[in-house]
């Protein structure tokens, strides 16, 4: 009886885990679907954006302050992770490609040279926070609200600090949106950012390049760079959002499948036990009579 005993609490127990499970997938579903909303908007705004940029410097004639490539001495690594666990490897992929990036540009940056790090969620920072060769800053209430212009402040802080020549090179680790399934871990040069170069495609479109520019083509592209490179990192965020609740949801469905099959086998073994338990007892009983018999 013992052991139906024990066979009962783990019945209980995984079952209140499959109702919690089961609660946190039907949760981050919602929380899926508006991110899914949001990312999926975003996209053709910031690829649109782009392309205009691109069309009117096809030949990568504007330079400005983002497109300078410069010695690297310091460097910005941007890590998006989330505040939250149980979503799968999400973070943990994320983390280990960091690191390897923190790796990368230990022997490539110069003695004087600093790495600076940013990170945008908890997990990635309680995970850097113990090392002390790099400079981190953490920004984690990003997330809560992940709004644009919460977004487009810190990017003109990335460019200020960039155009003032204190960081040399910006990079982002984060994951693309794919699908709820599947997500693309991505390390994306934010800053400096390259010349477009698309006069190629133009001509093989037949577009026409004779534009007449009002203001002039340099005042129209240095004005719209900026509003690329906010919309780009903002881009990137809904990206990793999207991707975390795909994956906890992926994770919770998972979770909440093995526990119903876990279930299976428990309910399984207890009517085994129980039908164990009666026999011996109908045994005993039988036992008994037939030596009161004798």
């Amino acid at each position: 009886m013992a052991n139906l005993k024990e066979v009962r609490t783990r019945i209980s127990s995984v079952s209140s885990t499959q109702q919690i499970t089961s609660a946190m997938k039907m949760v981050s579903a919602a929380k899926f679907r508006r991110a899914q909303n949001a990312i999926i908007g975003m996209r053709p705004y910031a690829s649109q954006l782009d392309e205009i940029v691109s069309d009117i410097d096809t030949g990568g004639e504007v330079l400005t302050p983002y497109h300078i490539v410069r010695p690297l001495r310091n460097v910005l690594l941007i890590v998006v992770t989330s505040n939250k666990g149980l979503c799968g490897a999400f973070n943990s992929n994320v983390i280990k490609q960091a690191t390897a990036r923190i790796e990368y540009y230990k022997t490539q940056l110069p003695e004087d040279g600093e790495l600076r790090v940013l990170s945008i969620g908890k997990k990635s920072s309680e995970q850097l926070v113990r090392r002390k060769d790099i400079s981190l800053t953490v920004n984690d209430d990003l997330l809560d609200s992940a709004s644009f212009e919460a977004v487009a402040t810190l990017a003109d802080s990335i460019m200020e600090a960039f155009s003032r020549k204190e960081i040399d090179r910006v990079e982002v680790v984060y994951n693309q949106f794919k699908n709820s399934l599947s997500q693309v871990l991505s390390t994306d040069r934010f800053l400096p950012i390259s010349p477009a170069n698309r006069a190629g495609d133009s001509q093989s479109k037949g577009m026409r390049n004779d534009y007449i520019y009002e203001p002039s083509k340099e005042d129209i592209v240095r004005s719209m760079v900026p509003l690329t490179l906010r919309s780009t990192l903002y881009r990137m965020i809904l990206d990793s959002l999207a991707s975390e609740h795909g994956a906890r949801m992926t994770a919770m469905q998972k979770a909440t499948d093995n526990a119903t099959e876990l279930l299976k086998d428990l309910r399984l073994s207890y009517n085994k036990a129980r039908q164990a338990a009666i026999t011996n007892e109908i045994i005993e009983i039988v036992s008994g009579s037939e030596a009161l018999k004798g």
